[in-house]
Protein backbone atom coordinates (compact mmCIF):
# COMPACT_ATOMS: atom_id res chain seq x y z
CA UNK A 1 0.00 0.00 0.00
CA UNK A 2 2.00 3.18 -1.33
CA UNK A 3 1.85 6.20 0.77
CA UNK A 4 3.24 9.07 -0.15
CA UNK A 5 3.47 12.55 1.68
CA UNK A 6 4.47 15.09 -0.99
CA UNK A 7 5.50 18.64 0.94
CA UNK A 8 4.92 21.52 -1.59
CA UNK A 9 3.70 24.81 -1.42
CA UNK A 10 1.71 25.26 -4.96
CA UNK A 11 -2.23 25.62 -4.15
CA UNK A 12 -4.05 22.85 -5.64
CA UNK A 13 -7.77 21.11 -4.62
CA UNK A 14 -5.54 18.28 -2.55
CA UNK A 15 -3.81 21.18 -0.63
CA UNK A 16 -7.49 22.65 -0.02
CA UNK A 17 -8.24 19.45 0.95
CA UNK A 18 -5.37 19.02 3.44
CA UNK A 19 -6.10 22.49 5.09
CA UNK A 20 -10.00 21.01 5.71
CA UNK A 21 -8.51 18.08 7.63
CA UNK A 22 -8.52 18.07 11.22
CA UNK A 23 -4.96 19.07 13.00
CA UNK A 24 -5.08 16.16 15.20
CA UNK A 25 -5.08 13.49 11.34
CA UNK A 26 -2.41 16.04 10.13
CA UNK A 27 0.02 15.62 12.75
CA UNK A 28 -0.87 11.95 12.48
CA UNK A 29 0.41 12.31 8.83
CA UNK A 30 3.17 13.56 9.46
CA UNK A 31 4.62 11.64 12.50
CA UNK A 32 6.81 9.58 10.56
CA UNK A 33 8.28 12.10 8.71
CA UNK A 34 9.02 14.06 12.34
CA UNK A 35 9.95 11.02 13.82
CA UNK A 36 13.13 10.56 11.43
CA UNK A 37 13.29 14.44 12.42
CA UNK A 38 13.92 12.80 15.71
CA UNK A 39 16.49 10.32 14.78
CA UNK A 40 13.22 7.56 15.99
CA UNK A 41 13.31 6.30 12.40
CA UNK A 42 14.13 2.76 13.83
CA UNK A 43 10.14 2.99 15.62
CA UNK A 44 8.88 2.58 12.38
CA UNK A 45 11.19 -0.39 11.45
CA UNK A 46 11.70 -1.22 7.37
CA UNK A 47 8.42 -0.36 6.55
CA UNK A 48 8.70 3.05 5.76
CA UNK A 49 11.79 5.05 4.34
CA UNK A 50 11.76 9.01 3.58
CA UNK A 51 13.16 9.85 0.11
CA UNK A 52 15.04 13.48 0.32
CA UNK A 53 15.02 15.36 -3.23
CA UNK A 54 15.63 18.44 -4.79
CA UNK A 55 13.03 20.01 -6.92
CA UNK A 56 13.48 19.93 -10.75
CA UNK A 57 12.16 23.36 -11.03
CA UNK A 58 12.24 25.24 -7.78
CA UNK A 59 15.35 23.80 -6.61
CA UNK A 60 13.97 23.51 -2.87
CA UNK A 61 14.46 19.96 -1.00
CA UNK A 62 11.28 18.23 -0.06
CA UNK A 63 10.87 15.07 1.65
CA UNK A 64 8.55 12.16 1.20
CA UNK A 65 7.45 8.96 2.53
CA UNK A 66 7.25 5.87 0.61
CA UNK A 67 6.08 2.31 2.04
CA UNK A 68 8.88 -0.41 1.10
CA UNK A 69 6.68 -3.15 -0.79
CA UNK A 70 9.87 -5.13 -1.43
CA UNK A 71 13.92 -5.30 -0.89
CA UNK A 72 16.81 -7.13 -2.01
CA UNK A 73 19.16 -7.60 1.02
CA UNK A 74 21.82 -8.76 -1.65
CA UNK A 75 21.73 -5.28 -3.06
CA UNK A 76 20.69 -3.45 -0.62
CA UNK A 77 18.07 -2.17 -2.95
CA UNK A 78 14.48 -1.13 -1.71
CA UNK A 79 11.66 -1.45 -3.62
CA UNK A 80 8.74 1.50 -3.69
CA UNK A 81 5.87 1.98 -5.41
CA UNK A 82 5.28 5.37 -7.48
CA UNK A 83 1.33 5.99 -5.90
CA UNK A 84 0.61 8.75 -8.42
CA UNK A 85 2.59 7.41 -11.33
CA UNK A 86 5.47 8.17 -12.99
CA UNK A 87 4.06 11.69 -13.15
CA UNK A 88 4.84 12.23 -9.24
CA UNK A 89 6.63 14.98 -8.23
CA UNK A 90 9.09 12.77 -6.82
CA UNK A 91 9.53 10.71 -9.58
CA UNK A 92 9.87 13.40 -12.04
CA UNK A 93 12.58 15.37 -9.31
CA UNK A 94 14.90 11.88 -9.05
CA UNK A 95 15.14 11.51 -12.95
CA UNK A 96 16.14 15.41 -13.39
CA UNK A 97 18.04 15.54 -10.76
CA UNK A 98 19.45 12.27 -8.21
CA UNK A 99 17.77 11.39 -4.88
CA UNK A 100 19.82 13.42 -2.14
CA UNK A 101 19.03 10.98 0.69
CA UNK A 102 17.18 8.05 1.93
CA UNK A 103 16.49 7.30 5.81
CA UNK A 104 15.40 3.85 6.77
CA UNK A 105 15.26 2.96 10.51
CA UNK A 106 18.30 4.28 11.80
CA UNK A 107 20.36 4.37 8.41
CA UNK A 108 20.77 7.09 6.10
CA UNK A 109 22.68 7.26 2.35
CA UNK A 110 22.49 8.55 -0.61
CA UNK A 111 21.10 6.44 -3.04
CA UNK A 112 21.41 5.74 -6.77
CA UNK A 113 17.71 4.64 -8.12
CA UNK A 114 16.02 2.44 -11.25
CA UNK A 115 12.62 1.72 -12.40
CA UNK A 116 11.67 -1.72 -12.36
CA UNK A 117 11.00 -3.46 -15.31
CA UNK A 118 7.71 -4.56 -15.76
CA UNK A 119 8.16 -8.56 -14.74
CA UNK A 120 10.19 -7.40 -11.85
CA UNK A 121 8.07 -5.01 -10.58
CA UNK A 122 5.09 -7.36 -10.87
CA UNK A 123 6.99 -9.87 -8.78
CA UNK A 124 7.69 -7.50 -6.36
CA UNK A 125 3.90 -6.55 -6.13
CA UNK A 126 3.17 -10.39 -5.54
CA UNK A 127 5.64 -10.71 -3.19
CA UNK A 128 4.21 -8.01 -0.88
CA UNK A 129 0.77 -9.04 -1.89
CA UNK A 130 1.81 -12.40 -0.60
CA UNK A 131 3.46 -11.30 2.65
CA UNK A 132 0.88 -9.03 3.61
CA UNK A 133 -2.06 -11.42 3.36
CA UNK A 134 -4.08 -10.04 6.35
CA UNK A 135 -4.83 -6.35 4.93
CA UNK A 136 -4.57 -7.12 0.69
CA UNK A 137 -8.16 -6.33 0.59
CA UNK A 138 -7.05 -3.15 1.95
CA UNK A 139 -4.12 -3.23 0.16
CA UNK A 140 -6.13 -3.69 -3.40
CA UNK A 141 -8.70 -0.80 -2.43
CA UNK A 142 -6.27 1.55 -2.04
CA UNK A 143 -4.27 0.39 -5.33
CA UNK A 144 -7.45 0.33 -6.93
CA UNK A 145 -8.14 4.16 -6.01
CA UNK A 146 -4.88 4.97 -7.37
CA UNK A 147 -5.14 3.33 -10.79
CA UNK A 148 -8.43 4.28 -11.01
CA UNK A 149 -9.64 0.54 -12.24
CA UNK A 150 -10.55 -2.74 -9.91
CA UNK A 151 -7.19 -4.22 -8.95
CA UNK A 152 -8.13 -7.52 -8.13
CA UNK A 153 -4.58 -9.13 -7.99
CA UNK A 154 -4.39 -11.38 -10.50
CA UNK A 155 -1.02 -11.78 -12.78
CA UNK A 156 -2.92 -10.02 -15.73
CA UNK A 157 -4.04 -6.75 -13.56
CA UNK A 158 -0.78 -6.89 -11.49
CA UNK A 159 1.07 -6.09 -15.03
CA UNK A 160 -1.73 -3.29 -15.90
CA UNK A 161 -0.95 -1.93 -12.59
CA UNK A 162 2.90 -2.14 -12.83
CA UNK A 163 2.89 -0.53 -15.90
CA UNK A 164 0.65 2.46 -14.94
CA UNK A 165 2.00 2.71 -11.67
CA UNK A 166 5.95 1.95 -11.51
CA UNK A 167 8.04 0.35 -8.94
CA UNK A 168 11.41 2.21 -8.31
CA UNK A 169 14.26 0.37 -6.30
CA UNK A 170 16.97 2.77 -4.51
CA UNK A 171 20.17 1.26 -3.34
CA UNK A 172 23.13 3.11 -1.98
CA UNK A 173 25.15 4.96 -4.73
CA UNK A 174 28.37 2.87 -5.35
CA UNK A 175 31.35 5.32 -5.33
CA UNK A 176 34.15 4.27 -7.78
CA UNK A 177 37.21 5.57 -8.16
CA UNK A 178 39.08 7.16 -10.48
CA UNK A 179 42.12 5.08 -12.11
Amino acid sequence: MPVNIITTRRFTRATARWKRTPPITRFLLRLPTHLYDWHAGWLLGNRFLRLTHVGRKSGRRYQTMLEVVGSDKANGELAVVAGFGPSSDWVQNINATAAAEIAIESRRFQPEHRILDENEAAAVLADYERRNRLITPIVRMVLSRLAGWRYDGGPTARRRLVRQLPVVAFRPLRVTSAP
